[in-house]
């Protein structure tokens, strides 16, 4: 074997910015899949659940195979560079089409796309994921180095993560405004005998039945061409899909922040256009009936498709430069021999190893209840604290939150560890993560309508988050000396895989819990979505109008609120108190406990 000199300051900068390119690229895909098809293309929220939980299982499987043929592979430039280069080239094409679905898809053609695309993009983030890992004992020395290289390469991923996480939802869209501004294929359309209606809501939002019928003077939709709905033929629009200005004799009145809308236009007839604006009593008493009102809007879902297109483009030029310098930068000095446990071995590790079982189900509860409220996290900015400036509130918070995660593993562990054993500090992280959640629900019921005392439950939450993914890697690493005083032999590699795996069905079980309670609470733009009658969405919404006036239905219900709120707070706390007595019950590997078998080893290693 040759040689091995130590790594310069430029290699391990390569090899970071490596893990940077590659997590920018999962988190982009992990958080947002599902928000792109089921909130902005319309895809059932269950559908993409299933899809997501289906193809992160096979992902998972997938990963001994990719192993096995990253361990054959033979050529000039090594056995991972090529894997390496060849898995992100492919798998940044294929985030760029995932997020870039044609317009004219829609039906069962939406959800094959949405099914090939995101388990070619699995298959070929495998394809480059595990070399990446996998080459680092071929260009280090072992120990010190290796272990040091190894935790630089994490924080930059987490630097990746984090990037991904706080630019999104403001990158996207600023580039969808300016490209949707400038785009040739909306249509702009102008009425003079658009009919808007004014309807009066109490303190709850629920209509009251005063109906206020207006001339329109002007009203403008404008949207792309594909937003028209061919079973209605139609433009439809609500409050959630679109921005919306709304003037009363030359004042701007209403808009996304103080009032709700339904806007629709006959595509087959284009005099027959309705807009009704929902407004609380102080406002709805400003109208006068003789008023001239005009109406302005704008598809907002138009603008993210755009956004999101254009944005996972950039992303993915970002993470082929990235992984090309550190192909370009580090050489493989040996031969290494990868050894890549298969699927059959690791359970048959978990089997034979009772404490390496605890831990596995202890990561599945773990990660679920923080993959449930990372997916539903969006949904709750966009509709619950909602506002036309919840983008913004969205990265605010991710940003703090990202912050205090970052530090909870760098810096609030090691304080803890000065006065608690790792046990007390795992106690302490569930019971932190619970009351962040119950101050979670406690202000959203509460009414709290501004992002700032969110901070709070964030905190203690991300602070929970970081720490327990400090205290799972080294209760993982105890199972291994466990293992091999039990068993006779050390299953290191094996265990470590076995981490990847459960992670993997972590987040695939809660994107599909996430995505069942988007569903069933009707989470979605197409919620308040008005039905055709005759074949005619105007008279739809004016049979609605109608039924309001008569008999006072109810326009704006808070149960789909409701059930997010349940859903992103209770569902956490039920499988953190399920992981902390399953922990509590089953994992006996206490610093005391550690310590003998720490002896016992030393011991049998000298006989």
């Amino acid at each position: 074997m040759e040689s091995k000199k130590k790594l310069t300051g430029l290699e391990k900068f390569a090899y970071g910015l490596g893990a940077v390119g590659k997590d920018m690229v999962y988190m982009l895909s992990a958080s947002y899949i599902l928000y792109y098809y089921q909130d902005i293309l319309g895809v059932e929220a269950w559908i993409m659940g299933l899809i997501l939980m289906i193809a992160r299982v096979f992902d998972a499987f997938n990963d001994p195979i990719m192993g096995v043929i990253v361990a054959k592979t033979k050529t000039r430039w090594g056995k991972f560079r090529p894997w390496l280069f060849i898995g992100t080239v492919t798998n940044a094409v294929i985030l760029f089409l995932s997020f870039a679905c044609p317009p004219s898809l829609n039906g069962k053609g939406l959800v094959a796309y949405a099914s090939i695309f995101y388990i070619l993009w699995g298959i070929t983030y495998t394809m480059m994921d595990i070399p990446y890992w996998s080459m680092v004992p071929a260009f280090t020395e072992g120990g010190k180095e290796r272990e040091g290289l190894s935790a630089l390469a994490r924080s930059c991923a987490g630097v990746g993560t984090a990037i991904t996480i706080v630019i999104t939802v403001m990158s996207v869209s600023a580039i969808g405004t300016a490209i949707n501004n400038n785009s040739d294929s909306k249509t702009t359309c102008s009425y003079t005998d658009t009919t808007t209606y004014f309807v009066e809501m109490d303190d709850a939002g629920v209509a009251t039945g005063e109906i206020l019928k207006v001339p329109t003077s002007i009203s403008n939709v404008t949207a792309d061409v594909s937003e028209i709905d061919d079973n209605k033929e139609a433009l439809s629009f609500n409050a959630n899909n679109s921005d919306y200005v709304v003037t009363v004799d030359g004042t701007v009145l209403f808009n996304n922040e103080n009032s709700t809308m339904d806007y629709t236009k006959d595509a087959g007839n284009d005099s027959a256009a309705s807009a009704a604006i929902y407004v609380f009593k102080s406002d709805f008493a400003k109208v006068s009936s003789d008023s001239g009102v005009s109406v302005d809007v704008t598809s907002t879902k138009q603008v993210e498709r755009y956004g999101f297109k254009y944005f996972s483009l950039i992303i993915a030029i970002v993470f082929i430069i990235c992984t090309a310098v550190t192909c370009i930068f580090i050489k493989e000095k040996s031969t290494v021999d990868v050894k890549t446990p298969s699927v059959g071995e690791m359970f048959k590790s978990l089997i034979n190893n009772d404490q390496a079982m605890t831990m596995v189900i202890t990561i599945v509860l773990v990660n679920s209840a923080y993959y449930i409220t990372a997916n539903l996290l969006i949904y709750f900015f966009k509709y619950d604290l909602a506002g036309s400036k919840w983008e913004a509130n969205y990265t605010l918070f991710n940003t703090f939150a990202g912050g205090i995660q970052i530090l909870a593993m760098m810096l609030f562990f090691g304080l803890l560890r000065k006065f608690f054993t790792t046990m007390k500090i795992f106690d302490i992280s569930i019971y932190c993560g619970v009351v962040g959640y119950l101050v979670l629900l406690g202000l959203s019921l509460g009414g709290a309508s501004t992002v700032y005392p969110y901070l709070v439950p964030g905190f203690f939450i991300m602070s929970a988050v970081g720490i327990l993914n400090v205290l799972i890697t080294v209760f993982l690493a105890n199972t291994v000396d466990y293992g091999q005083l039990k068993n006779g032999h050390r299953d290191e590699s094996v265990i470590f895989s076995m981490q990847t795996f459960v992670v993997k069905l972590a987040s695939g079980v809660a994107a599909l819990v996430a995505s069942i309670a988007i569903s069933v609470f009707h989470i979605s733009d197409t919620s308040a979505e008005v039905e055709a009658v005759d074949g005619s969405v105007v008279k739809g919404l004016e049979q609605l109008l109608a039924d309001i006036s008569k008999k006072s239905t109810g326009v704006v219900s808070n149960s789909d609120i409701f059930g997010l709120r349940m859903t992103m707070t209770l569902a956490p706390i039920a499988l953190l108190i399920i992981a902390f007595f399953i922990f509590k019950k089953r994992y006996i590997l206490t610093d005391s406990e550690l310590e003998k078998i720490a002896a016992k080893l030393k011991e049998s290693a000298n006989d």
